[in-house]
């Protein structure tokens, strides 16, 4: 007995001795990554000419749009709103000097797909970023309490689900075959782990990184790279968080995830993210899957969120 319990203990040993230095491994990484090394522009350049980015009026897709374009990348903006699409696309070509193409289509719907098809034909893309996303209304809520229930149901499922695998279907048979190509899935830090109030849009977005990880290991010997990014606090209108010490502005963010392109299928897209998904991975679950406390974290998330919206211009 004593034996046994001595062998146990030793096990026990190693294995939490190789978890701690295989987080430490991946720190460093990161740090070698963004801080010493970074992935050249040029390794994105001869993926192909152009950058596809859904959503890529706002936010992190904005981000993505101007650090491609910057790093010597065409640009297909995809969007719904064609004045922001005129606006984003004036901008990066007067900052970059790069070109930039428009496709308006609302991903709410699903016949958009074959108008997609047909404006992207003849492009060589080397990056397709797959962001678009929208979130339950009101945001925090419980699966019952959303709006509309039956049409926020459809709406989320066209957008964070079916844009993804669509997306991908255009634009992955031509990646295979120059066998080369970078497909960025921005799913969310909320997909760790089952999370209250946000159910519905958290759901969406562990599909994101199943499906990444799956494609990544049939077509990654392809020389083609899938990743899932998993961002927490990144400052949009959508997440109705301001640029913070734990929250990262989406230039910043962005940037540090390009050069986590060669960290594996799945990234937190910056250190201090990973951090915080470790953390996050820490706690107990029976401490915020009670009521009392998620009403009092969803009374707080509507105010400030309703404080937020009051505050923009």
């Amino acid at each position: 007995m004593e034996t046994f319990l001595e062998n146990a203990f030793i096990l026990f040993g190693i294995f939490t001795i190789c978890k701690i230095f295989l987080q430490i491994t991946k720190c460093l990484k990161y740090l070698i990554l963004t801080k010493w090394v970074g992935v050249p522009n040029s390794f994105f350049q001869s993926l192909g000419e152009w950058a596809v980015i859904t959503g890529g009026t706002d936010g992190i897709g904005k981000a993505y749009a101007h650090e491609f374009a910057k790093r010597g990348l065409n640009i297909v903006l995809i969007s719904r709103t064609k004045e922001k699409l005129i606006k984003v696309a004036n901008e990066i070509e007067q900052a970059s000097g790069r070109k930039v193409k428009t496709i308006q289509v609302n991903f709410i719907k699903r016949d958009i797909y074959q108008h997609i098809k047909e404006n992207l034909r003849g492009l060589e893309i080397g990056v397709l970023v797959n962001n678009v996303g929208m979130m339950q209304e009101p945001n925090p809520c419980r699966f019952l309490e959303m709006y509309d229930i039956d049409k926020t149901l459809d709406d989320i499922i066209n957008v964070n689900v079916i844009s993804v695998a669509k997306m991908t279907q255009l634009v992955l048979p031509k990646m295979k075959e120059r066998q080369k190509g970078l497909i960025l899935n921005i799913s969310s830090g909320v997909a760790n782990a089952p999370c209250p109030l946000y159910g519905l849009y958290s759901s969406t977005k562990i599909f994101m990184e199943r499906f990444s990880r799956g494609c990544q290991a049939e077509y990654g010997s392809k020389g083609i790279i899938i990743q899932c990014l998993m961002p927490y606090a990144v400052a949009s209108a959508m997440s109705q968080v301001k640029p913070g010490i734990l929250a990262k502005s989406a230039k910043e963010f962005v940037r540090n995830s390009l050069d986590c392109t060669f960290l594996g299928d799945q990234s937190h897209g910056c250190l201090s993210h990973e951090i915080m998904a470790y953390v996050n991975g820490k706690i107990p679950h029976w401490i915020i899957y009670n009521d009392a406390f998620l009403d009092k974290i969803r009374d707080y998330l509507q105010n400030h969120a309703r404080d937020y919206r009051n505050s923009q211009p």
